[in-house]
């Protein structure tokens, strides 16, 4: 009769026990649930990152919405800085100006990319030297037959002022020459807006990411050097960025939620799979531009979440439970 005795009081502890470790479980899993507004803008490089990024994290929280917009690195980095949102995505490092109108900005690597120098699949050029291709864009090349092509007039599309995609193309292939881009260049807002012109437009030249590029367009190598991830990640192909989330002042739950997520092995697949190359391939870019006290944060040091108290398993739970059985019986004897 003890023992039995000992035993019922044995798988009361037992339930109860088994009831506090599963309250803890779901109080866990019911703290993790995000809710609430966010809001994303700025370059239309990374705005593909975060759409899906967005879709995926709005899956896992119903109760969560995330606004995410283009409007280019520029609007990004002014629209965060004043407060207007939450995060703002940039395909080019902030520039001094900014921080110093802005100076509690905390960008974030969030992956790298490359610009690639597009035309026309049926355009019989397909290599050009760095000085013939800042030669095109300065308007001093006029013509396809002179670098190799038909005799045709060259036109030349490029992205407005305060593009990011547009300020890396500027370090990299005009400035290096003294060249600014052509005046009457034809100016699009987004990748996609070049990508569609020039996938229609067989004398057209233009630049963008290289996670825009697809079958509808050429990527023309650069002396001799192909615009890919490879190429890119061996430092052969001379046209590349980073990619940045930026926040004003360290984040708050949503942002730094979200950051966190992008970070993760969920979101550098994203990140992947859009055509760029994922943020642990990338070393922390130096901030030339910026004075040594507003240095961008490392990956490493955003990317790792807080850690959580682990919580007990049933497993836990049995063994403290079989442990009481066995003192009860033993004092019983």
């Amino acid at each position: 009769m003890e023992k039995i005795k000992a035993i019922g009081i044995t798988a009361v502890v037992i339930v109860a026990i088994a009831t506090i470790a599963t309250g803890t479980v779901l109080a866990s899993a019911q703290a993790a649930e995000l809710s609430g507004e966010l809001t994303i803008a700025g370059s239309t490089t990374v705005l593909p990152i975060n759409q899906e990024c967005a879709r995926l994290l709005m899956g896992e929280n119903p109760d969560l919405r995330i606004s995410v917009s283009g409007g280019g690195s520029g609007h990004g980095v002014k629209a965060v800085g004043e407060g207007a949102i939450d995060i703002g995505a940039a395909s080019r490092d902030v520039k001094a100006k900014e921080l110093e109108t802005y100076p509690d900005l905390k960008p974030v690597v969030i992956g790298k990319d490359s610009v690639a120098i597009i035309v026309h699949p049926d355009n019989a050029v397909s290599d050009l030297t760095m000085e013939e291709a800042s030669k095109i864009f300065a308007g001093e090349i006029t013509n396809w037959q002179d670098v190799g092509g038909s005799d045709e007039p060259i036109r030349v599309i490029t992205r407005e002022g305060g593009s990011g995609t547009r300020d890396c193309f500027e370090d990299a292939v005009m400035k290096p020459f003294d060249y600014t881009i052509y005046g009457k260049a034809l100016v699009k807002p987004s990748n996609g807006e070049i990508r569609a012109t020039i996938s229609r437009d067989e004398a057209g030249i233009g630049f963008l990411s290289l996670g825009f590029v697809d079958t509808s367009l050429k990527a023309v190598k650069i002396d001799g050097v192909a615009a890919t991830v490879d190429n890119v990640l061996a430092g052969d192909y001379p046209i590349s960025r980073s990619l940045y989330l930026t926040t004003k002042g360290e984040p708050e739950a949503l942002p730094k939620a979200f950051l966190e997520f992008v970070l993760s092995e969920d979101g550098q697949v994203v990140v992947e799979d859009m055509g760029y190359i994922k943020v642990s391939a990338v070393a922390t870019p130096a901030q030339t531009a910026a004075p040594a006290a507003t240095a961008v944060a490392t990956p490493a040091a955003t990317a790792a979440p807080t850690p959580t108290p682990a919580t007990p398993g049933f497993e836990a739970v049995f063994a403290i439970a079989g442990l009481f059985v066995y003192a009860v019986l033993k004092r019983r004897k």
